[in-house]
């Protein structure tokens, strides 16, 4: 997301200027147009309005002192000619008080009441609009149906909740009371999921497929399977069905980023485990809507006993999985009809490889571990010429184009290969700073998006870590609400952190460059709640959020649900004009946030442990 009192001053400023570049875009734009296909040329568009590192300096102590510090800033100034700013160290700091909205001060909030409070995912936890429907065949239940009006009840905190155990140490231990739900202990217990010992959970390592322990699991698959080279040509992995997301977790040490993902079911907390244990994950389900990913993300899918019936209605869970996976990546399935020759499993076997031919999947790997174990590896082609000669096109072929995909049906059919379907992004870590695959090739844009690269680098560097009072020690999971091409999120890269990149629905549609570049996100409309349990997120950080969101978003609800993600202790750092601090400001000091305004456009925000009345839950 452009910042756009800098490019409006730069029309002003060099206006003639301006006139003589904006000629050399009109030329380019009208190459592209002749080389590539409309999808490309709207992420041209959408580059040219990259979001610009915001320049921030050091927190005052409250918000009613102003105070002065050395710490170095990142001043920006129009310098270049697609409206991007270039980073030159500032000579002061400039350290304001928040003229707080007095109305939006006078708010009062409720804790959320019911059985599941602590809990509270309004999109997912709508009981009306669950009981009112027509199905469920299709696990309609598990998808979102968001309440109207929103809610803006505040989340209460579990009973002895404690700020989380840091990483890496949470990957095998979290608090028990952060996360209270002990049904899986039994339910899995002989698969070591999960063990709570004393004060904690603690996580072995195990699995349903997991005999002996994911560690080995994760290298059988990369003997068995010698393509697949983890942390070089696969980096971004979609785990479905992931029960406590050790799979994703333990693949980190391999340079793996992993996006665990799992429903809200009958499997209790398991995705609240995985992000209390500071691994990427989702709340989501393959029902009868599209994920809320791009076309050609993934370079690597896996199952272990998901429960997904890929061949159920017509194949369209598979041809979901199909829609997501990169041109050349690969599929990993690892369940009882791969290697059990009961009837039931044959004849799921046997639908299976019915609808992998179909869509020209090509089988690269079937194997027994020595536990009796089996999967088998598809790899999607890279070329149509599959498509064209299949003797049954009872799939047919369809164009999505570059939509985003926001509560779109599931399609049956086959999209068509994206023109770069025969490469595949340079190795890990090369991939993260190279042209993205999606980027179109036009030198104004490739230098656009180096720039960009280069000056989140610089801000993260000079001035989030070492100069917002911020404690990055406690940080881990951390949110972009307005992620653009995912320059901030590449600027953390080699902090022990992770970052969940959210493309608005409203803006450009930027998510592929985001998955080509190596790093994880999805789509969303912040006028709804996020697919996340309460307390998951350490840091949410956005650009503009609040002063472009639609006219149907509230910017009360979307404070709200901001209080309901980020944990007692977390953060925000938001980048927005002065008007819209003021009136943001107001809301989370009533929400009772340590808020700190920085250049009289950046806003630092510290929460408490504070809930109307306590707000506790006694258990």
């Amino acid at each position: 997301m452009a910042i756009t009192t800098t490019f409006q001053s730069f029309l002003h400023e060099k206006k003639y200027s301006f006139i003589f570049i904006l000629s050399l875009l009109f030329l380019s734009f009208t190459l592209l147009l002749i080389s590539n296909s409309q999808s490309s040329f709207s992420l041209f568009s959408s580059l040219t309005s990259l979001p610009q590192p915001p320049s921030i300096i050091s927190p005052e102590i409250s918000p009613e002192i102003a105070v002065t510090n050395s710490s170095p800033i990142i001043a920006t100034s129009p310098s270049s000619e697609l409206g991007f700013r270039s980073s030159s160290p500032a000579k002061s700091i400039s350290v304001g008080v928040i003229d707080f909205d007095k109305d939006l001060l006078k708010l009062n909030f409720e804790v959320c009441k019911g059985g599941v409070a602590v809990d509270f995912i309004p999109c997912l936890d709508n009981l009306k609009a669950i009981k009112s429907l027509k199905s469920r065949k299709h696990m309609e239940h598990r998808e979102r149906h968001c309440p109207e009006p929103n809610s803006r009840c505040l989340v209460p905190l579990p009973r002895g909740y404690k700020i989380p155990i840091s990483w890496p140490k949470s990957r095998d231990m979290i608090w028990y009371d952060n996360v209270p739900h002990p049904k899986l202990v039994d339910y899995k217990k002989d698969q070591h999921w999960v063990v709570k010992s004393g004060d904690h959970f603690i996580f072995p390592g195990g699995g349903t497929q997991f005999k002996e322990g994911v560690t080995n699991y994760i290298q059988f698959i990369e003997k068995a399977i010698p393509v697949v080279k983890w942390g070089q040509n696969i980096r971004v992995v979609l785990d479905v069905g992931c029960g406590v997301a050790s799979f994703g977790g333990h693949l980190l040490d391999r340079d793996v980023l992993t996006m665990s993902m799992a429903p809200k079911d009958e499997h209790e907390a398991q995705i609240q485990f995985a992000l209390e244990r500071g691994i990427p994950a989702f709340l989501s389900v393959i029902g009868t809507q599209q994920l809320t990913f791009p076309d050609n993300a993934y370079d690597l899918i896996h199952c272990a006993r998901c429960r997904v019936h890929w061949d159920a209605d017509g194949g369209k869970p598979l041809l979901e999985l199909n829609r997501i996976l990169r041109p050349g990546g690969f599929f990993i399935w690892s369940a009882t009809p791969v290697y059990r020759k009961d009837a039931k499993d044959v004849t799921v076997w046997n639908s299976m490889v019915a609808l992998a031919k179909s869509m020209c999947w090509e089988v690269v790997g079937k194997t027994m571990s020595s536990t009796g174990i089996g999967l088998v590896v598809y790899q999607k082609p890279v070329s149509p010429s599959c498509y064209r000669e299949r003797e049954k096109n009872n799939i047919p072929m369809c164009d999505m184009g570059r939509n985003m995909s926001w509560y779109s049906p599931l399609q049956k059919c086959l999209p068509h290969l994206p023109p770069e379907a025969s490469s595949w992004p340079p190795l890990w870590p090369n991939r993260l700073t190279t042209k993205p695959l999606s980027l179109p090739s036009a030198p104004l844009v490739e230098q656009a998006f180096h720039n960009d690269t280069r000056d989140w680098h610089a801000l993260v560097a000079n001035v989030y870590i070492g100069g917002l009072g911020i404690n990055w020690s406690s940080v881990r999971n951390v949110m972009d609400m307005t992620a653009g091409h995912g320059g901030f999120a590449a600027a953390l890269i080699n902090m022990p952190l992770w970052v969940m990149n959210v493309v608005p629905v409203h803006e450009p549609d930027t998510l592929p460059i985001i998955f080509d570049r190596g790093l994880i996100g999805v789509y969303h409309d912040w006028c709804e709640s996020f697919n996340t349990y309460p307390r998951t997120y350490d840091l949410l950080h956005s650009t503009f959020l609040f002063s472009n969101l639609p006219d149907r978003c509230n910017i009360i609800d979307v404070a709200t649900e901001i209080d309901r993600i980020v944990r007692p202790g977390g953060w925000i750092l938001f980048q927005e004009t002065k008007e819209m601090i003021n009136s943001i400001g107001a809301i989370f000091h009533s929400l009772q946030w340590s808020m700190t305004l920085h250049n009289d456009q950046y806003l630092v925000g510290h929460k408490s442990f504070w809930r109307p009345r306590g707000g506790r839950v006694q258990r």
